[in-house]
């Protein structure tokens, strides 16, 4: 099967601190891969590139056979909106917008009408158990609810890769377990590629295979493990 994301002898420094030094990496159509490591080994750092959100120094990222490092910001940012989906540690709400509107931001965005930006993000609300909360901000929310509002708001439109850096480091064991339970169930439902960094040995037990990253490198790859 061809990747259809991969970092190919990717280089990338701050300064005069390397923060990758020719790793490399791919995950297939519809695959879990945990990207593991500890803090400072690059994995975040990795992980921006293959969203396009950093362009390395040297090496090739590639998304579906097109290099992405070779585009231009207005073409990354266009591939992220329509493309990709996010879901980070602390959600990263927008304070200002409603639950509903932080979920129907990225079709908003991306120019869809308001009426049924909002009527799809409810629908999404509904399946992750958060119906009837649409209307609150995200101050009223607990960790875990903020958290599937983040992965509403990163499957909406439907993307070929989510991006989900340490998508439970700021919840309770149980609650992260509820949450990367939901996060796998939607991307298996929907075929979706699932790029996961995690600290965690637990989280990354839901994912297909582990790449492990210390100093920029990928020194690991994990037996891939049967998919449930």
């Amino acid at each position: 099967m061809s990747p259809l994301i991969e970092a190919r002898d990717t280089v990338l420094s701050f300064g005069e601190t390397p923060a990758l030094r020719g790793a490399v990496f791919d995950a297939g159509p519809g695959e879990i891969v945990a990207v593991m490591g500890p803090s400072g080994s690059g994995k975040t750092t990795l992980l921006h590139c293959l969203a396009g959100i950093l362009v390395p120094d040297g090496g090739e990222i590639r998304f579906d056979g097109r290099r992405i490092d070779k585009l231009s910001e207005h073409e990354r940012s266009a591939l992220r909106r329509e493309r990709f989906g996010f879901v980070f540690q602390f959600g990263q709400l927008v304070p200002e917008l409603t639950v509903e509107e932080n979920v129907a931001l990225p079709l908003l965005l991306g120019g869809a009408k308001r009426g049924a930006a909002v009527e799809q993000a409810r629908e999404w609300l509904e399946r992750l158990g958060l119906g009837g909360m649409g209307r609150r901000r995200s101050g009223e929310l607990s960790g875990g609810q903020a958290q599937r509002v983040a992965l509403a708001r990163g499957m909406i439109n439907a993307p070929r890769v989510l991006f989900a850096d340490e998508p439970t480091g700021s919840l309770d064991s149980l609650t992260g377990e509820q949450v990367m339970d939901l996060l796998v169930a939607v991307a298996r439902e929907r075929g979706t590629t699932v790029v996961l960094v995690t600290h965690e040995p637990r989280v990354a037990m839901y994912a297909d295979r582990e790449v492990i990253v210390r100093d920029g490198r990928v020194h690991a790859l994990a037996a891939e493990r049967g998919r449930s």
